[in-house]
């Protein structure tokens, strides 16, 4: 590992959830999580905590007395940001805490992220104690939705799938050690949608088969527009890819219409061939649609610069501090 940093046993598990009046199903799952903890890394006792980012921002007065529990921390941002954002803004906060070896696992907080997943999701981890790099990723196998949702999801699938060359089926359940959390989070993709940006990024990632569980209490908030939101947020950090794409489409369908353009000038000069009264309004349509692509290809490509410099603006400014963490000065 680069820095000569040695693995050494996994001493604390981090479990971060965002939750939005989701307290009761967070105690469920907490309870569940501490009974499986001996079972997650068997070579060690491992000190379990928590990080609960209160997404109501304070206004959920059910969560206030997990404060009084020690293995609990909650984390309030100072709006709602949503379940991607509130655990970046969580694990951000935390960063200080995270010595190396730590193992930070991300779930939703409702039960849909199964806590009897946990050992499996770690094994790529625990099978791998010298690559402090390794990131685990819950692959969905199955899903409990409604067919209208489902039939959604397969139109988002393919459509994601047009626009960036891969797919997603996967969710917040994530895992990886505190060294990989202190770098990768500097991302700024991070700021755009937590669980796609850990898939566009060139990291080392396990996908581990973990179907869907069902929620432990209360309703689901996700509702059409916020569902729609999310699918776009997950496009953001693939932007180069939906970028070349785009480009590639419409440098093409540029060069066709000069292309057919020039043919259709060379029959009308070069021979004696009648060309049908259509062909030029087809042409022209054509025409129309080559100059609109190259216009999108410039405006494309500025957005895309100039997004992409305002991104690693401060790259520089990362505090090396929080990169070594508390690590460097322990031992």
């Amino acid at each position: 590992m680069d820095g000569g940093i040695s693995a050494r046993e996994a001493q604390r598990l981090w479990v971060v959830c965002p939750s939005y009046k989701d307290t009761a199903s967070f105690c469920i799952l907490r309870s569940r999580i501490l009974e499986i903890a001996p079972t997650v890394w068997p070579s060690t006792d491992l000190d379990v905590r928590f990080i609960v980012v209160d997404d109501t921002a304070a206004r959920d007065d059910e969560i206030r007395p997990l404060e009084a529990l020690s293995d609990v921390t909650v984390v309030t941002p100072p709006f709602n940001l949503g379940h991607q954002r509130g655990i970046v803004y969580g694990l951000r906060r935390s960063l200080p805490s995270f010595d190396d070896a730590d193992i930070i696992v991300t779930m939703d907080a409702d039960g849909e992220d199964r806590p009897e997943d946990l050992p499996r999701l770690l094994e790529p981890i625990r099978s791998s104690p010298d690559d402090l790099g390794k990131v685990a990723v819950a692959l969905r196998t199955e899903r409990t939705e409604s067919l209208k949702f489902r039939m959604l999801y397969i139109l988002f699938r393919l459509m994601f799938r047009t626009f960036t060359g891969t797919t997603v089926r996967s969710g917040n359940y994530a895992a990886y050690r505190g060294w990989q959390a202190r770098r990768m989070l500097q991302h700024p993709y991070f700021d755009l949608c937590y669980s796609s940006t850990l898939i566009s990024l060139d990291l080392d990632v396990s996908m581990v088969p973990c179907p869907r569980g069902s929620r432990y209490a209360g309703r689901s908030r996700m509702n059409m527009f916020r569902l729609f939101m999310h699918g776009v947020r997950m496009l953001m950090p693939f932007t180069d890819r939906i970028a070349v794409r785009a480009l590639t489409a419409f440098s093409a369908t540029f060069g066709l219409g000069l292309l057919l353009a020039l043919v259709v000038v060379c029959i009308r000069i070069f021979t004696t061939a009648a060309i049908p009264g259509w062909t030029t309004f087809t042409l022209l349509g054509i025409l129309t649609m080559s100059f609109i692509a190259l216009g999108n290809f410039v405006v494309l490509f500025a957005v895309f610069s100039h997004s992409r410099g305002i991104s690693l603006a401060n790259l520089e400014e990362w505090d090396e501090r929080s990169a070594r963490g508390p690590s460097t000065t322990s031992d």
